[in-house]
């Protein structure tokens, strides 16, 4: 026996302690161990002596059902009235885009130049792209496409409506409907990054463009896309001072900005497009639809 454990388990006169009645020697001084009841593996609270079951414990367990099923309940109703919450937000988004879209229907229907642009360009910039980065080309852009020009609700109709060339002063005030479309649109939440498009769809890749004269990549790729959109758009239909460009030259037109006013990455794409025909798969789509 190893020095320090001589007398373990014994009293200090060195004598051991009594057997348990029945017990058998090993060699080993030995305590029996009391084990509570089990039931099925499981511990009996009910059964054997000394161990006595809570008397609470089935009002607890009671308890506890009820307070699930109430949990249950609020769940399913905290579910139904979400539901219906959905359905009305949803009812206010499309009542509150109606309005908006008829507001810039308005507008077009005071511009004779431009009827017909809002749906056409909006076919033509979300299949351009599509084409360009898919991910992006939602249904909330499509409402951006739809209300690039909502901030020309601002603008006096002598001057939109005029039919010669305005002048210095006049073009002043043009140029602030980008911003005041973006002031417009930018509580509609849901919108994102089309309020960015409404915004910056008159800036030049060259930095010479409006409101803020941003340059490049600077400009959100939305509205680089939307610049050559519309610019097609404009230059195939007609006009009071001049009859629709051919395709063909419009593209040419389109191809010599690029750098300028034009993203040429954009204009590369479109003028693919263009090639493929799918562009005026877009255009027809939207004729016959």
């Amino acid at each position: 026996m190893a020095p320090g454990y001589e007398h373990f388990g014994r009293p200090p006169d060195g004598s051991r302690l009594p057997e348990a009645a029945g017990s058998s020697h090993t060699g080993h001084d030995r305590c029996d161990i009391v084990r509570p009841p089990m039931n099925g593996g499981h511990l009996d609270l009910d059964a054997g002596p000394g161990i006595s079951s809570d008397p609470e414990l089935p009002t607890v367990h009671e308890q506890l059902i009820v307070f699930a099923r109430e949990i249950g309940e609020l769940y399913r109703l905290e579910r139904s009235r979400s539901a219906e919450l959905e359905l009305v937000l949803a009812s206010l988004r499309e009542t509150y885009l109606a309005t908006m879209k008829s507001l810039a229907q308005v507008i077009e229907a005071k511009d004779r130049t431009t009827r017909g642009h809002l749906d056409r360009t909006h076919e033509y910039g979300l299949a351009l792209a599509r084409r360009i980065e898919p991910s992006m080309a939602t249904e909330e852009l499509g409402y951006g496409f739809l209300l690039h020009d909502i901030g020309k609700v601002g603008i006096p109709e002598h001057i939109l409506c005029k039919e010669g060339p305005l002048a210095p002063d006049e073009w002043e005030i043009m140029r602030t409907h980008p911003t005041v479309g973006a002031q417009i649109v930018a509580p509609i939440a849901f919108l994102g990054d089309a309020v960015d498009l409404v915004r910056h769809h008159h800036e030049r890749f060259d930095g010479s463009g409006y409101p803020e004269g941003l340059r490049g990549e600077a400009i959100p790729l939305a509205a680089r896309i939307f610049a050559v959109a519309d610019a097609f758009d404009a230059m195939t239909s007609d006009r009071p001072y001049r009859d629709a460009m051919a395709t063909e030259r419009a593209v040419g037109e389109i191809r010599a900005a690029s750098g300028s006013q034009f993203d040429p990455g954009v204009v590369g794409e479109f003028v693919g497009m263009i090639r493929e025909g799918s562009m005026f798969d877009a255009r027809l789509a939207h004729a016959a639809s």
